[in-house]
């Protein structure tokens, strides 16, 4: 199940926007108690509707998305991705993703002649990356500054 909101129009961006500044007032104080659940009121029906702590802080992760004018894909954690959904969400092409996976640095599953890739897995990958990258600047920086280059 994936659910996909469209392209995100330059209203939605603006009340968004207006509803991050809202939404994170609310957030801090809500973050004193720290409640596994919160209470949120549709101010068109008076109906209180409780939701999950986890569901309030995706929303503000969906209107900060929303307000930069992104549009936004949702996907259940043990989904399954094709390669082109997972180069989608890599920012790479399809043909790099598949060399990763051939290379087994990525999980797959092959269904007849198309690879599956647990969503879990590609995040994995993702954070791996990401961390990678991190050290690496973390290096350079220290590096740089050992060398007196100009950075202090």
């Amino acid at each position: 199940m994936e659910t996909v909101i469209k392209r995100t129009s330059r209203k939605d961006q603006e009340i968004a926007t207006k509803s991050i500044s809202d939404l994170t007032r609310t957030a801090a104080a809500i973050s004193k108690r720290k409640p596994d659940v919160v209470k949120i009121k549709i101010q068109e029906s008076g109906e209180f509707v409780t939701v999950p702590r986890k569901a309030l802080d995706l929303l503000f992760n969906i209107l900060s998305n929303m307000a930069e004018g992104k549009s936004i894909s949702l996907v259940p954690s043990d989904s399954e991705v094709s390669t082109q959904q997972a180069a989608d969400m890599l920012n790479a092409s399809r043909p790099h993703i598949v060399k990763l996976l051939e290379q087994g640095l990525i999980p797959y599953k092959k269904i007849g002649s198309h690879r599956r890739i647990l969503l879990e897995d590609l995040m994995a990958y993702d954070e791996k990356l990401k961390d990678q990258r991190n050290n690496s600047l973390k290096l350079l920086a220290k590096q740089a500054q050992e060398l007196r280059l100009g950075y202090e």
